[in-house]
Parts: structure tokens; C-alpha cells; sequence
């Protein structure tokens, strides 16, 4: 009977002499002169066989085994396999490029991304990935179960969502085309569309020049678009409710990952509690809360800001989240709904030193759009299916995105963003 490695000890347990077999992948070899010790890792856990004989495997080889579960407290998982019969079913070669059984703490981040085929085999970055996994079956649960539907929207655009720069053009056929940077046009029209609620988990792209542990040229955007809102705080408790969701589950399904990461994610009460402060009053937070450490003056809400901003929120309400809204017109897209002359209905979601989500309300009325557009340096003609969304009847509506990497980052207290993207692109990284 085939067994997966987390069912050795209930297996001991209820049938110590029927024989199972585990299949995996080798992690450790010792031998012990008259007895040889292998830890096997396979998709639930790792657990140690126990050989009369060195058998000719080496580390990353694939094999089965088969024997007597029996009950040891010392080794993993509290139980063991007493091996009567192994087959090695694909050799490894015994020069690893990487040591997939490390410490990855004492890994640069190069080195495993340059060696991302094996160093994902490591049960602490496989963590990363499973618990990735669970922020995105809980963001579209909890969306669901507010009657939003899940969309797909094309990634090849003719023009850029959110203006002209900052896109990859590719070759289409006998023009150049781009990808998405954002899906909230198509976000929109299906709200305009009569479905009022929708969401989307899919690639983004940004041509951005950087190389910082923050970004990423292609990622995986959580977006979310809502209709009949008043402003953007209907958003903002839309994501409160969303994040809850999303860290119970991961507190309820990732307890392992969770531990290998020595990782804890929020409570439900403190998500409740997290502050909505303005973006006057955000600068004005951060620039006491660095002069308490001999910082300089914060003139906008910069990385740094972020940081400061985050660890009031956590001294002051208890919660590791703080949004800030009311964003100058300056620094938003002309299609922002305006709050008064100055300041727009947008928000961001700081969580743990990082902004995770950029959202806020649309500008929906067709004359106040074409209003606005000269005060941009833009023209009309430039944005003739937008117009016809706000043309033929749109409701009041807005949305936000969250950056899945990001949101994985802070939760695991992973400092560099790209160990939170399972093959990471950035201006240098286009392999595997």
C-alpha cells in the first residue's frame, strides 16, 4: 500500500505490520557504519528509512521503498520505515550545483535563482510556494462568497491601461502591441456590463528599469473591481474582510510552512483595527515617527515612509496594516474620482513596512472625464473605447490589486520579493 510520508506514524500506529511503500526523493544520506539512515521528501513532509545496508543512491535521486512503519520519537514526523526492499528509480547526479538540503539563510539570493531548478526542491522555499498557493484559493473564496464572478482578461493591448510609458511592446503580427500592465479597463467594462462585482488572479507586466527587492518586471496582480460604491472606503472594508480571510486560511492550512519561516500572519481583530489616515496626516506620522530615531524630515509617502507609517500602525492599534487615502490629484491617474480639488477617493495598503495594494474609485461620469483630461496634457481621441465605457451608461464603481508576491513577502518576512516569485523576471532574469 502506497503511503505518503505524514501517514508513517498512523500507520504504525493502527497497522505496524503491514507493509507500505513511500515514494520521494532522497534528502539526507547517513551512515552509520552497520546502518544507514535516509530522510525521503516527497509532497507532504520528509520521513526517515531505515536500511540494514548502504544502498548505491545518491542526494535528489528518486526512489520508492517499501517495509514496516514503526513508531520514534527521535525521528521526523515521530516515525520511521524499516526498509525490506528499494528501487531507485532515477539516479542524480551526485555534483549538485546546489545543496537542496541547506540552509538557504546562508544561500545569496543569486545563487538560488541561477539555480531556481533544484532550489526549489528545498522544503523552506517550497514553503513560500504552498502558502502562495492558499492567498489565492482564499482571495477568490472570500470574493465569491460576495457574489463577485472571476474573469480572464486578454494580457496583449493595444495601448497602455494606465498611459504610455512603462510597457514591453511585442511584434503582432504587422504592428506592435503591448502587455497588460493592469486588467482594470476590462475590469470595468465588466462591471459597466451589469455583473457589478468581478476579480481576477493573472500576470503584470512593468517595463520598469529597476532592480530593487521590491519589484518585479512581470508578477501576479489580485485585482478586484466593484460598482455602486460611494467612495473608496467601501474598498477599503471589502480588503479588510478579503485579508482576514486570506491569513486565517493560511493560519489554518500552512501551520508547517508557516513554522519553517518562523512566521506568524495577523488576527482577525487586528485587521479590523487597522487605521485609515489621509495622506496629509500619513506625511506628517512618518516624519515624527523618524525624527524619533534622528531621521530626516518625510516630505511624501516614500518606501521609507512605509516602514514608519507600519510600525506606528502596530505601537499605536495593534495591527501590522494601516491604509492611507485621500491621495493628491498629482500623484494619481487622471481617471481617479476626485475628492475635492486637491485630493482623490484612492487609497494604499501598507502591511509590514511594504505597500501591498493600490485601489481606489473611478471616475465615472462622461463629462467630468473629458473635463479632466486637458488638465493631464491628454486628448479624447486617445481613448476612444474608454470613452465608450463611460458613454452608454456606467455605474459609480472602483477596485484595487494586490500584489500576491508582495502580500507572500510580508507575511513570511522575506526581504526580497523575487524569493517570493516561483521563476522571477527582472531586467537581468529571463531563465529557466
Amino acid at each position: 500500500m502506497r503511503v505518503l510520508s505524514k501517514d508513517i506514524a498512523r500507520a504504525a500506529r493502527e497497522k505496524p505490520s503491514e507493509e507500505v511503500e513511500v515514494f520521494g526523493w532522497v534528502h539526507r544520506i547517513r551512515d552509520m557504519g552497520g546502518i544507514t539512515f535516509i530522510v525521503v521528501r516527497d509532497r507532504s513532509g520528509v520521513v526517515q528509512l531505515v536500511l540494514e545496508n548502504k544502498p548505491d543512491v545518491t542526494l535528489e535521486s528518486v526512489i520508492s521503498a517499501k517495509g514496516k512503519p514503526a513508531l520514534n520519537e527521535k525521528a521526523p514526523g515521530n516515525a520511521e520505515l524499516h526498509v525490506t526492499e528499494l528501487t531507485c528509480l532515477s539516479r542524480a547526479d551526485q555534483e549538485l550545483p546546489y545543496q537542496v538540503n541547506g540552509d538557504i539563510s546562508k544561500t545569496g539570493i543569486e545563487a538560488t535563482l541561477d539555480n531556481r531548478i533544484l532550489s526549489v526542491r528545498n522544503p523552506r522555499i517550497q514553503a513560500v510556494f504552498h502558502i502562495q498557493s492558499t492567498i489565492i484559493e482564499a482571495f477568490a473564496a472570500y470574493l465569491r462568497s460576495q457574489d463577485f464572478t472571476e474573469i480572464k482578461t486578454s494580457k496583449i493591448v493595444g495601448s497602455g491601461t494606465e498611459g504610455g510609458t512603462e510597457l514591453f511592446k511585442i511584434d503582432y503580427f504587422d504592428r506592435k502591441v503591448y502587455l497588460a500592465q493592469s486588467p482594470q479597463f476590462y475590469k470595468e467594462v465588466m462591471v459597466a456590463s451589469g455583473m457589478e462585482r468581478v476579480f481576477e488572479v493573472a500576470p503584470a507586466y512593468r517595463a520598469e528599469k529597476h532592480d530593487t527587492p521590491r519589484h518585479l518586471n512581470e508578477y501576479v496582480s489580485m485585482d478586484v473591481e466593484m460598482g455602486f460604491i460611494e467612495s473608496e472606503k467601501d474598498l477599503i472594508e471589502l480588503e479588510k474582510g478579503l485579508l482576514s480571510h486570506i491569513f486565517e486560511e493560511v493560519a489554518s492550512k500552512n501551520t508547517v510552512d508557516l513554522k519553517l519561516w518562523d512566521a506568524v500572519v495577523p488576527s482577525t481583530d487586528s485587521i479590523a483595527k487597522s487605521p485609515i489616515i489621509g495622506y496629509e496626516e500619513a506625511v506628517k506620522i512618518a516624519s515624527i515617527e523618524s525624527a524619533k530615531t534622528g531621521g530626516a524630515r518625510v516630505f511624501d509617502v516614500t518606501p521609507e515612509a512605509e516602514r514608519y507609517l507600519c510600525e506606528w500602525s502596530t505601537c499605536e492599534y495593534g495591527s501590522d496594516l494601516v491604509f492611507v487615502n485621500e491621495f493628491p490629484r498629482r500623484y494619481r491617474p487622471f481617471y481617479t474620482y476626485p475628492l475635492d480639488a486637491s485630493r482623490t477617493m484612492s487609497f494604499d495598503a501598507l502591511f509590514r513596512g511594504l505597500e501591498i495594494t493600490t485601489g481606489g474609485k473611478r471616475q465615472h461620469d462622461y463629462s467630468a472625464f473629458l473635463n479632466v483630461l486637458p488638465k493631464f496634457g491628454l486628448k479624447a481621441e486617445n481613448f476612444g473605447n474608454y470613452l465608450s465605457l463611460l458613454k452608454y451608461g456606467c455605474p459609480p464603481h472602483g477596485g484595487f490589486a494586490i500584489g500576491c508576491e508582495r502580500l507572500t513577502a510580508r507575511i513570511l518576512g522575506i526581504t526580497n520579493v523575487k524569493e517570493a516569485s516561483l521563476f522571477p523576471r527582472d531586467r537581468k532574469r529571463v531563465e529557466p
